[in-house]
């Protein structure tokens, strides 16, 4: 069986790649295919935004399609950025560096008791929009999906870590909450336990184990 990766961000695909790999599913990214659509992620939530790229990429591919979306969500800011995390800055599209900076800006006021925050994610697979030559017909109708979502608790330090994740910028302004200590400075170990991608895909993985 063959699925997309709806995703042109190098980190997610590894992501992925590395929690879904050992299953028996061929995976595909753009890159093998062409040049993906633009989606405009016009949901209000992860997960609506999620399918919206699904969809998007299932129709642009034929594949049955794996996506998500995902970011942090800052407890005193009413949930910023939320669905904006990469578009935060002006309704732009921001790099790495730049978030990184307008986090702590923002919350450089903040009393420590208010810092609360989540890291979350949505994640969604669908098939191919009910097209006749696709093996998930059956059991994956137009508006059928499998989804599942994940969060960590957490807060915003009032100084960014020196150290990055390319593609993930808030794991350097998020500590996890009971260890003190970045996002991205979890050992394996921690990382595996807490890791709300993995929680998110749990469903998804447990679909496709049995297909």
């Amino acid at each position: 069986m063959r699925v997309l990766i709806g995703t042109t961000n190098q980190a997610k695909i590894r992501e992925h790649l590395r929690l879904l790999g050992d299953l028996p599913v061929e995976w595909v990214t753009p890159g093998q295919i062409g040049q993906p659509p633009e989606v405009e992620e016009t949901g209000t939530t992860f997960l609506a935004n999620a399918l919206l790229k699904a969809h998007a990429y299932a129709a642009w591919s034929g594949l049955p399609t794996l996506a998500d979306d995902g970011g942090l969500a800052i407890d005193v800011l009413g949930g910023e950025p939320g669905v904006r995390s990469k578009r935060w800055i002006g309704g732009v599209e921001s790099s790495d560096e730049d978030l990184i900076r307008y986090t702590i800006e923002r919350m450089r006021d903040v009393p420590d008791d208010r810092r609360g925050a989540a890291m979350k994610i949505a994640v969604a697979l669908v098939g191919t929009d009910g097209a006749t030559s696709s093996p998930w017909t059956s059991t994956l109708g137009r508006e059928d999906v499998i989804s599942g979502e994940g969060e960590i608790r957490g807060y915003i330090p009032r100084e960014a870590s020196p150290r990055r994740d390319p593609g993930f910028p808030f794991r350097s302004v998020f500590k996890v909450a009971g260890l003190d200590r970045y996002y991205l400075d979890l050992t394996p170990a921690e990382h595996e336990a807490l890791n709300h991608r993995r929680l998110a895909v749990e469903p998804i993985r447990a679909y496709l184990s049995q297909r």
